[in-house]
This record gives structure tokens, sequence and C-alpha cells, in this order.
């Protein structure tokens, strides 16, 4: 089974399965709420389809600074889920309403299971700005993996991007357009057919139920994952206390 694991996700770029390539990070002031977070992937190529649902737990620990950690799990063609890593997520905010967009510093830092040395980093910065009720997201992250490669090199660093328009309508119905890529080390990149481009339309929202709250969000992205012609789903329910 491990073998056959490992075969498959050999046509998946790590990155590719990072979970930062299909949720956005945001930045908002959410100081003292804990947060039941469930964020589920998936990506169908050729016939074939890789899923990653991932359970966590969140906290506004200041205005500024938030926290979570989370295990992740990777499904293959609806088989058995298989736990990849645990990740350690930080979101901290640098400004806070003083400029016309607000700009905060993120960081991941990622444990293998099947791994029992090394580690993966993802940071980089997160801006978030509002025209009227419609507010704008541009992210870039680099990252790298720092376990040892096939055949003893080293993981280059390589640099991603996310990007969102999301429309304030009704807190139970706001529409949007999301887009991801991957365009390889981040000071030489691939050609663009071997890039990876993805985009799609997105729904949020949000609501009360009793003294907490519920946050969701749903996305359908068509492009190019690993640089393979993909269709992918996303999906994240936050339970707020």
């Amino acid at each position: 089974m491990k073998q056959r694991l490992a075969a498959i996700l050999m046509c998946v770029s790590p990155l590719a399965l990072a979970d930062t390539g299909y949720y956005l990070v945001s930045t908002y002031d959410v100081e003292g709420q804990a947060s039941l977070d469930y964020q589920y992937w998936n990506a169908h190529y050729n016939g074939r389809t890789v899923a990653a649902p991932e359970i966590g737990v969140g906290y506004g620990v200041t205005s500024r600074w938030y926290t979570e950690v989370y295990a992740k799990w990777v499904k293959l063609n609806g088989g058995a889920g298989h736990w990849q890593e645990t990740a350690w997520q930080n979101d901290y905010l640098l400004t806070q309403g003083q400029y016309d967009f607000d700009l905060a510093l993120h960081t991941k830092v990622a444990k293998a299971r099947d791994n029992a040395s090394g580690y993966a980093l993802e940071w980089g910065p997160v801006l978030q700005t509002e025209i009227g009720r419609t507010q704008f997201n541009a992210n870039l992250f680099f990252q790298r993996d720092y376990r040892v490669a096939a055949g003893g090199g080293e993981h280059p660093m390589e640099l991603t991007y996310q990007l969102q328009v999301r429309h304030h309508w009704k807190p139970w119905l706001q529409p949007g357009v999301q887009a991801f890529g991957e365009v390889g080390k981040w000071n030489d990149w691939l050609p663009y057919r071997q890039q990876s481009h993805r985009a799609g339309p997105a729904v949020f929202g949000h609501r009360d139920i009793g003294r907490q709250e519920i946050k969701y969000e749903f996305a359908y992205l068509i492009g190019r994952n690993s640089a393979r012609a993909a269709k992918s789903f996303s999906m994240r329910v936050q339970l707020v206390f």
C-alpha cells in the first residue's frame, strides 16, 4: 500500500499538495476566538483523483496574531485516507487600518509523518484591501522542502501566489473568484507550459448559531496542477467559539 501511495503521489508535486494551493490566507482580527477548522480539496487528473481532508484548531492570540495547528490526510481514487503531515501556521498583521491596505506575514512549518527528520517551510506577505463592499487579496509565498530530495540533493525555494476577489453581498452569500499558481524556483521560473495556474468561482458566507458562528467557503478551480490539466473542488468550514 505504501508503495502504491508513493507512486501516485509522484505524479503530484509536494507544492501542488500544499493546502495554500487551495485555501487563501486572509487578514482578520480574531482576538480571543477559538475555532475548529475542517478543510477539503480534491483534484482530478486523467481519471485519477487525489483528495486531502484536513482538521485543525485555531486561535486568535491577539488582534494581530492568528495561529493554527492541523493535520492532513491524503486519499487516492476514493480509497482510505493516509495521514500525510502535521503543520503549524502563524499569520501576523503588520498593519491594522492605518493604510488603504492591510499587510500580514504568513508562515507555516510542516512535518511529514513518514519522515524522521526534516521539515517544509512556507512564508510570505499577505495583502488585503477593500473598495466599497468588494475585498481584494494578493499573496506571494516562498516554499521550500528541507527534507532530503531523491538522489540526496536539496529542494529549491519555490514561488507560489494566491489571488481573490470577494463581494460582501449578504452575510450568508458572498460571491467571488479565486486563483492559485506555482511558477517554479523563485528566481528562475519554469517555462510557462510547465507552470501551474488555476482559477474559478468561489462562494463565501457565515451564519450565527447561538453563541457560535459557522464560516464557510467553496471553490471550483480549473487549470493546471503540477503542469497537468486538472479540475479541483475545495471547501472550508470553521466553527468559531
